[in-house]
């Protein structure tokens, strides 16, 4: 299958995407092959198995964001936050979508699918900007960092979304016959982030980091991504014959992203280490004492229990040169005890 610029005929022919009902011609693009359909209490659910993987989608979005929030001193923290927030919106939406549970008919579905390519372009923005956030060009964390990725996000999602809407109304001068600008901001912007994303984190964990293992979750990030894309688009059709239609490319280009966006996860999270000073954590913090003198079973030695002052006989008192029991015991020179009354 070849790709052509511009156009989302031959892409919407092998994969289901969101779009392509109302992009092509007023009757949008029908894949060639899709998965079954289930019927569950008079409700037709399209794509049950891709509908499976945007649940575990969201369970293991909310363990990320919580394991996240809970490194209250690592770099980037906040920043990270927004690209899984965004992605747990997009995978709740998609629920919806591709389900059909919001019909491709209802008048409603053009609107939410120009809300979903605004946020799929937000979070490919954020996971751009958030590759930066180390190189510290804004120190994190802080309103300018902050409000610096709220406002590009915002810019994107509303370019995206204006194009979308448009392109599927007829507005403006665009047209779902020839929706370039919608194939930019929805093939092509993605790609180019995740390019310059990977990029600058290879040269961030060359440049600034001794460990290299980081270098694998990028790694594993990468091949993720780009096997969704080539399974969606290459794939999808064979793979739907090969399994008579129970599932289809868009299963494993979803599963493949969810494992693209753990690897994102697993690296940043690689790559920062919190300061225990100011970190409040669950767990109790492991104190190695590094002290002999605080040490406890340490062998001293007999010449730091024994006293300088010795004699022939027991261990002298360090007053007066003799013990209490020398002082005291029977024999010559000896007061004897218990010491006997004196009268004056």
């Amino acid at each position: 299958m070849g790709v052509q610029f511009g156009s989302f005929d031959e892409i919407c022919q092998t994969a289901a995407l969101v779009i392509c009902p109302l992009v092509g011609s007023t009757q949008g693009i029908e894949p060639s092959c899709y998965s079954r359909n289930v019927e569950i209490s008079g409700t037709l659910i399209f794509q049950p198995s891709t509908i499976f993987v945007h649940v575990v989608a969201l369970f293991m979005t909310g363990i990320m964001i919580f394991h996240i929030r809970s490194k209250y001193t690592a770099v980037g923290r906040k920043e990270i936050l927004m690209f899984f927030y965004l992605y747990a919106i997009i995978e709740l939406l998609a629920f919806f979508l591709d389900s059909g549970i919001i019909p491709t008919a209802n008048v409603s579905y053009p609107w939410f699918a120009a809300v979903y390519t605004g946020l799929i372009t937000a979070a490919y923005t954020c996971l751009l900007i958030n590759g930066f956030v180390g190189f510290q060009f804004a120190e994190d964390g802080t309103p300018l960092s902050l409000w610096l990725l709220r406002i590009a996000m915002l810019v994107t999602f509303g370019v995206s979304l204006f194009v979308s809407i448009a392109t599927f109304k007829r507005i403006a001068g665009f047209d779902y016959a020839k929706p370039i600008g919608l194939w930019i901001i929805y093939i092509l912007w993605p790609l180019v982030c995740t390019v310059i994303y990977v990029v600058s984190q290879l040269v961030l964990v060359f440049r600034t980091l001794e460990d290299r293992w980081p270098i694998g979750d990028i790694v594993f990030g990468a091949a993720f991504f780009t096997v969704a894309q080539v399974i969606l688009f290459a794939f999808s059709v064979t793979i739907c014959d090969a399994i008579k239609h129970y599932i289809d490319g868009l299963f494993f280009f979803t599963l493949c992203m969810l494992l693209s966006v753990m690897m994102v996860y697993k690296y940043w999270d690689s790559i920062t280490r919190e300061d225990l000073e100011f970190s409040v954590g669950s767990k109790a913090t492991v104190w190695e004492v590094k002290d002999p003198l605080l040490a406890g079973g340490m062998d001293y030695g007999d010449e730091d229990s024994a006293s300088n002052y010795t004699h022939a006989g027991p261990p002298a008192s360090l007053v007066g040169g003799v013990s209490g029991k020398q002082l005291y015991q029977n024999g010559a020179g000896g007061r004897g005890y218990p010491p006997a009354m004196e009268r004056y």
